[in-house]
C-alpha cells in the first residue's frame, strides 16, 4: 500500500475490527495498522455504515454499536460515500452475473462506488470483492 492509495472498507472488515471475539479480529486490527501506518485515503459508504451498525446492534449490544459509529469520526482520511438512487440502478446489473452467487446489495452498490471513484482495493474478507475484479486486503 503507499500513501493516497484509495480503499474501500467493507461491513465485514468493520465488524472484524470492532468485536475482539470476532475470528477475523486480529486478521483486520493487522491490515488496520498497515493501512493507516501508510497514509492511504480510506472510504466506505452510507449503505455500509447502516449495515454495520445493524450488524453490531443485534449480535453486541446497542452501546458497541454506538461506540463504532462515534469511533468512524476520528478515523484519519476517513470518507463516508452517499448513496444515490442513480447508484441502486447500477446496482441490480450486478445481479446479472453468475460469478456473483449470493451477492448482497449493500455489496453491489459498493462496486458501482468504488468504479465511480476509481477505487481498486477493498479491505474486506467477501470474495465477492475479488470476483467483482477488485483487489482485497485483510
Amino acid at each position: 500500500m503507499r500513501s493516497g492509495e484509495l480503499v474501500f472498507v467493507d461491513t465485514g472488515a468493520w465488524i472484524a475490527l470492532a468485536l475482539t471475539r470476532d475470528p477475523l479480529h486480529a486478521r483486520a486490527r493487522a491490515t488496520w495498522e498497515q493501512l493507516l501506518g501508510a497514509g492511504v485515503r480510506l472510504h466506505t459508504s452510507v449503505p455500509v455504515v447502516l449495515e454495520t451498525f445493524t450488524f453490531l446492534d443485534r449480535s453486541a449490544t446497542r452501546n458497541v454499536a454506538i461506540a463504532w459509529k462515534d469511533s468512524l469520526e476520528i478515523v484519519p482520511r476517513l470518507k463516508v460515500l452517499p448513496a444515490t438512487a442513480n447508484d441502486l440502478g447500477q446496482a441490480w446489473s450486478y445481479f446479472e452475473r453468475p460469478d456473483l452467487h449470493k451477492l448482497s446489495a449493500v455489496d453491489a452498490l459498493s462496486f458501482v462506488q468504488m468504479t465511480q471513484r476509481r477505487i481498486r482495493v477493498a479491505f474486506a474478507f467477501d470474495s465477492h470483492f475479488a470476483t467483482a475484479g477488485f483487489r482485497m486486503v485483510g
